[in-house]
């Protein structure tokens, strides 16, 4: 596969152009209006930002990915499926109420919010894994699959269950239903806290495989008939029904480059990064960090494995911000996101990303 196209711009600016103009003018340099958007639903994903935290992007870049999509005939909307964890953007209403609080509302982007896996996360399109080694079907957010094109909008920084969150990370993860999303993190099956659970039966009624039972007014699951769906998780209304997350690093990045193809594959597509508020953890946490490096810039692609190669040669050719996270445990500066969480692996999303055809690591760097 030959080198893909990933277009550049840094963060300076002057009288004549701003940073909504110039982010403007990156997308539409590196080919956006090449995309047939004519009555097309385009879904933007982004993250609206757990509550708390502040290094999210801010809406007025989404403003301009919206304006351009609408002057080019397209028909966009914000959209992010609901979160496996316990917070607030855990089901559509908390997470509109979220996204509005941060700034996303139709008065601010110039589209509407929709919350592609539904109300409680357990509206999803199951999509075959076309060579997929972890999973065979993607549980992926309804709205999601019924958009014709799809583009992302992604903050750039560090994670710590997958080294970084690009381009890969807001798709693969992004994109998959509360069910997905457990699927990913998880070898195993749900299980129930008991401490918690009140014994409601919500989650007896929606199972097909009669997996959870109550007994003495608490609920269980029996792992033999369990699934591992996760339709349980999403309708508990006390979030008793817990995911084991105990799938392995490697594993959880090769599933996300898995759930990566489910959605990207055979529709039109293009991916922006934005490397600034480079946080050495995910935008989920309801706090950000000191940012580990100074802001880069903005990048943008067809391609989103190079993109998201790009953003990390460019983040480890920076140098460490005095008094971050990664300056005080850092030991060998040459790779930024492993030094500041040592358990894991970046590079094996984009190998697996790569192996199984989403895009290829080589990139021809274009600065505008």
């Amino acid at each position: 596969m030959s080198a893909s196209k990933v277009y550049f711009t840094d963060l300076r600016t002057s009288f004549n152009e701003n940073l909504p103009q110039k982010l403007e003018r990156l997308i539409k340099t590196a080919g956006i209006g090449q995309i047939d958007f004519h009555n097309k639903f385009t879904a933007v994903k982004i993250h609206f930002g757990e509550p708390g935290n502040l290094a999210y992007l801010r809406p007025n870049y989404a403003a301009v990915v919206v304006k351009v999509i609408k002057e080019l005939g397209g028909k966009p909307f914000l959209t992010d499926c609901n979160t496996l964890y316990v917070g607030g953007r855990k089901n559509a209403l908390d997470h509109i109420d979220a996204a509005y609080a941060n700034g996303f509302s139709p008065f601010s982007t110039g589209c509407h919010v929709i919350i592609a896996d539904g109300l409680k996360g357990t509206d999803e399109e199951l999509v075959p894994v076309e060579g997929g080694t972890y999973v065979k079907e993607a549980k992926i957010g309804r709205a999601i699959m019924d958009a014709d094109v799809f583009i992302t909008l992604s903050h750039f920084k560090g994670h710590e269950c997958t080294g970084f969150g690009g381009a890969l990370k807001n798709i693969g993860m992004g994109c998959g239903s509360r069910a997905g999303k457990m699927e990913m993190h998880s070898a195993g099956k749900p299980y129930v806290n008991q401490d918690v659970c009140i014994g409601c039966g919500r989650c007896a009624k929606v199972c097909a495989h009669d997996g959870p039972s109550i007994v003495n007014g608490k609920a269980s699951i029996d792992h033999d008939k369990c699934v591992g769906c996760g339709r349980c998780i999403g309708v508990c209304p006390m979030d008793a029904v817990c995911s084991p997350q105990d799938e392995s690093n490697d594993i959880l990045n090769c599933k996300i480059a898995e759930y990566t193809k489910a959605v990207v594959s055979g529709r039109p597509q293009f991916h922006i990064n934005l490397v600034i508020d480079v946080s050495p953890y995910c935008d989920c946490h309801a706090e950000n960090d000191v940012p580990i490096v100074p802001d880069v810039g903005m990048f943008a692609s067809f391609d989103p494995v190079a993109l998201d190669q790009a953003c990390v040669d460019a983040v480890n050719r920076q140098p460490v911000m005095p008094g971050s996270h990664l300056d005080e445990v850092a030991h060998d500066h040459h790779d930024h996101f492993t030094d500041s969480c040592p358990a894991t692996n970046w590079k094996s999303c984009l190998e697996h990303a790569e192996k199984i055809g989403v895009g290829t690591r080589e990139y021809e760097l274009i600065k505008i």
